[in-house]
């Protein structure tokens, strides 16, 4: 059993799949989770790196969900948390069922939160511990077509900020936000929007690229990381674009048969 334990969610494909290789690498006992039972075969993968490494399959957007893994732990203090988990969905709002969106919103608000709540109580105590959020530069854009999703990772970026201010006086404790732009995942499919400019891309990030960046700037105890220079670019440009156009620029990449266009 290694001295260090970190917990990653979303951990079965994509970004959070790649920041448990880099943490198994340095030496970091693993708990992964995910909502499919690849989360598995993934555990498996990470078991190479000769650490402990513990698999759940649980959902995240419910309460229960988080409950659920923080039991997995059994206990063990957690070093480090890569909060990752997340979900999108494509089309225009109105299409939209209130199940569907309301489990993005679960998911990628009241889930992650709930967890690092938990989780930031026990750093805060002891003075010491990391936390990675992934948030997007996505947070920063009127997401027309992708409504729901933009907004809720625009709560998630202002969050982190926030709560960093809240336990500066701990300085021990680091949350650093992970804010990447499309990345070559299974997002899109997940969120029908393989029909979009956006999703047709094969302009996205490579996820093994995001999650190092992450983890650099993790390891740093610094702020926020934007991914990739052309994403952080865009973030710059959103700060200082009025919303309309800035709606209208994602409009053009999100809106359902664009890809086609």
């Amino acid at each position: 059993m290694a001295d260090k334990f970190a917990i990653v969610t979303g951990a079965s494909t994509g970004i959070g799949f790649e920041l448990a290789h880099i943490a198994a690498e340095n030496g970091y006992d693993l708990l992964v989770v995910a909502d499919e039972p690849l989360i598995d075969a993934a555990a498996a993968d990470f078991q190479r790196h000769g650490v402990d490494v513990r698999s759940i399959e649980a959902d995240l957007a419910t309460l229960e969900g988080v409950d659920q893994l923080l039991a997995a732990a059994g206990g063990r203090e957690i070093d480090l948390l890569c909060a990752n988990a997340g979900r999108g969905l494509g089309h225009g709002f109105l299409e939209q069922d209130v199940a569907d969106w309301r489990r993005v919103i679960d998911t990628n608000v009241t889930g992650t939160i709930y967890l690092m709540q938990k989780v930031l109580r026990d750093m805060v105590a002891r003075n010491d511990g990391k936390v990675l959020i992934t948030g997007s530069i996505a947070g920063f854009i009127p997401g027309s077509f992708q409504a729901v999703y933009n907004g809720t990772k625009a709560f998630i970026d202002s969050f982190a900020d926030a709560i960093r201010n809240e336990i500066k006086d701990s300085e021990g404790v680091t949350v650093t936000t992970l804010m990447p732009g499309p990345v070559e995942t299974e997002f899109f499919e997940r969120a029908d929007m393989l029909d979009t400019n956006v999703g047709a891309s094969d302009k996205k990030s490579d996820p093994a690229d995001v999650a190092r960046d992450g983890w650099d700037a993790l390891m740093k105890g610094e702020a926020h990381i934007v991914s990739g220079w052309k994403n952080k670019i865009q973030a710059t440009l959103a700060h200082v674009t009025p919303a309309a156009v800035l709606a209208e620029q994602h409009r053009q990449m999100a809106e359902p048969g664009s890809a086609d266009s």
